[in-house]
C-alpha cells in the first residue's frame, strides 16, 4: 500500500475508492512522430481518507507538467458557451455587478468566460498557467496573468489593488495538488465583501452515475459537499450557498465569503445538500468502497457489447477526443481493434492519435467518407448536442452508443 498522506488533512491514505490501473495522461495526445516512442503511464488509483473522506489521486505527475501547455481549449463546445453566458449575467444581476466591481478568473483557459463580463463593460483578470491558452486570451483583449494560483500569487495580485469582488473557478479546484495552498490563496484574493464561485463535478453524481471515467491524472480530488466544506472553513471562508448543475455529469456551483463578513446567510440549499449527503453514507467508509464493483460490471457490459458487434461485421467509431474517452478506453483496453478511429471538432486534435489506445483522430466529415455502424460517443455528458449534430448517421442506419452510466444504444 502507497504511504502517501491526504492532500487537506495529512492523514495516511490506507483505503482504495476505484484502481483503474494504469494509464497515460489524458491531454497528452500522440503526433505521427512519435508512434514508435515510448509513452509514460501512471497509477490511476483513487483514495479514500478516512479522516476527511477526501477522495483522491496521489500526485504522480506534477501541474507544470500537465498544465504549462495545455490541450484543453473551452471554447469549443456550444453548450458549454451557454451555460457561462447565462452565469455572468445571473452574476451582474444577483451582486450587482458594475464597472468600478472586479472579476477575477483562476484557470481562465482561453478567456471563454471573462469575455462576456468584458462585453458588458466589467473589469476582468485571468490567472491562467497555461502559456499556449493564455495567449489566446491575452489575444482577445482578456487580461490574463500566466501563473500557477495559490497564497504567492494572490499576495502579489492583491499588492497591486486586484482584490476581487467576484474570485471564481470552474473546473479548477479538482485540479489542484495542494488544496490548502489554493484555498488559503482564494482567503486573500477575495475583498471583504467579495463573492468566491467554485463549480466542480460533485462526487455523489460521480458514483451515483458510475461516471468513474471522470477519473485522470488532471483530476487529483473527487468532492462531496461535506468535504469541500471543511476544506473552505478550516482557511476561514463559509459556503453560504450552493447549487446542483448538469454539467460534467453532475457539478455544484459553492457560493463562499468570508467567514467573518456576515452580511450573506447560509441558504436552506446548503442545509438540505450536507444532510442529503449524511444520510447517502458519505461520513462512512462502506459507501465508498461500493463503487468499485460497480466500474467492473460497467467495463464487462461495454466490452461485451463491442465484441458481439464485431462478431457482427459491425463497424465501430469514436465522437470526441475528451479527457473522460482517453481513461475509458484505457482502463476497458479498447484499441483500434474494436474502435476504427474517433472525430473531433477541435483542429488542435486532428491529425493526432488518442493518448495510450493510439486510436486515430479525424475531423468529424470522416465519418460521411466511411459510414460507421455505430457511434461511440465519448464525451457523454454533451450526448445531446452530438446527437443532433451527427443526426445524419441515421440517413444509412447508424446508432449512437453512450458508454455511461452502462451501455446505451440510441
Amino acid at each position: 500500500m502507497n504511504s502517501s498522506c491526504c492532500r487537506f488533512c495529512g492523514s495516511l491514505l490506507r483505503h482504495s475508492f476505484v484502481d483503474l490501473g494504469m494509464s497515460p495522461l489524458c491531454e497528452s495526445y500522440i503526433t505521427p512522430a512519435q508512434l514508435n516512442q515510448m509513452e509514460p503511464f501512471y497509477p490511476l488509483h483513487v483514495y479514500v481518507c478516512d479522516r476527511c473522506f477526501l477522495v483522491q489521486l496521489l500526485e504522480y505527475v506534477s501541474p507544470s507538467d500537465i498544465f504549462s501547455h495545455y490541450a484543453y481549449f473551452s471554447s469549443y463546445s456550444d453548450t458549454w458557451l451557454q451555460h457561462v453566458r447565462d452565469y455572468t449575467d445571473k452574476m451582474i444581476g444577483r451582486w450587482g455587478l458594475h464597472e468600478q466591481s472586479q472579476v477575477v478568473e483562476i484557470a481562465s483557459n482561453d478567456g471563454y468566460l471573462l469575455q462576456y463580463f468584458v462585453a458588458q463593460g466589467i473589469p476582468v483578470l485571468g490567472i491562467e498557467p497555461a502559456v499556449n491558452v493564455a495567449k489566446v486570451a491575452q489575444e482577445k483583449g482578456i487580461s490574463t496573468v500566466v501563473k500557477f494560483f495559490g497564497q504567492h500569487t494572490a499576495r502579489e495580485l492583491a499588492a497591486k489593488g486586484k482584490q476581487a469582488d467576484l474570485l471564481l473557478g470552474n473546473n479548477v479546484l479538482a485540479h489542484v495538488p495542494d488544496l490548502n495552498d489554493f484555498v488559503a490563496g482564494m482567503k486573500i484574493l477575495l475583498k471583504p465583501e467579495g463573492v468566491i464561485t467554485m463549480e466542480f463535478p460533485h462526487l455523489m453524481r460521480l458514483m451515483e452515475g458510475n461516471q468513474f471515467d471522470t477519473i485522470y491524472h488532471e483530476h487529483f480530488s473527487y468532492l462531496s459537499f461535506l468535504t469541500v466544506e471543511k476544506v473552505f472553513a478550516t482557511h476561514g471562508l463559509t459556503i453560504f450557498d450552493v447549487e446542483q448543475l448538469s454539467t460534467h455529469g453532475g457539478s455544484l456551483r459553492i457560493y463562499v465569503s468570508h467567514a467573518e463578513d456576515t452580511s450573506k446567510s447560509i441558504s436552506q440549499q446548503v442545509k438540505a445538500l450536507r444532510s442529503e449527503e449524511k444520510v447517502t453514507g458519505f461520513t462512512t467508509l462502506e459507501h465508498y468502497f461500493s463503487f468499485a464493483q460497480k466500474v467492473k460490471e460497467t467495463k464487462f457490459k461495454l466490452l461485451d457489447f463491442l465484441i458481439t458487434a464485431k462478431k457482427q461485421g459491425k463497424s465501430i467509431v469514436g465522437y470526441g477526443a475528451p479527457g473522460k474517452g482517453n481513461t475509458l478506453l484505457n482502463y476497458c483496453g479498447i484499441r483500434t481493434d474494436f474502435i476504427d478511429y474517433t472525430v473531433d471538432r477541435s483542429s488542435f486534435k486532428q491529425g493526432k492519435l488518442l493518448p495510450g489506445t493510439r486510436i486515430p483522430i479525424f475531423n468529424p466529415n470522416k465519418i460521411l467518407e466511411t459510414k460507421p455502424d455505430y457511434l461511440l460517443i465519448l464525451p457523454w455528458n454533451l450526448q445531446n448536442e452530438i446527437m443532433e449534430q451527427m443526426a445524419y448517421i441515421r440517413d444509412w442506419g447508424g446508432k449512437f452508443v453512450v458508454p455511461i452510466p452502462e451501455v446505451t444504444v440510441y
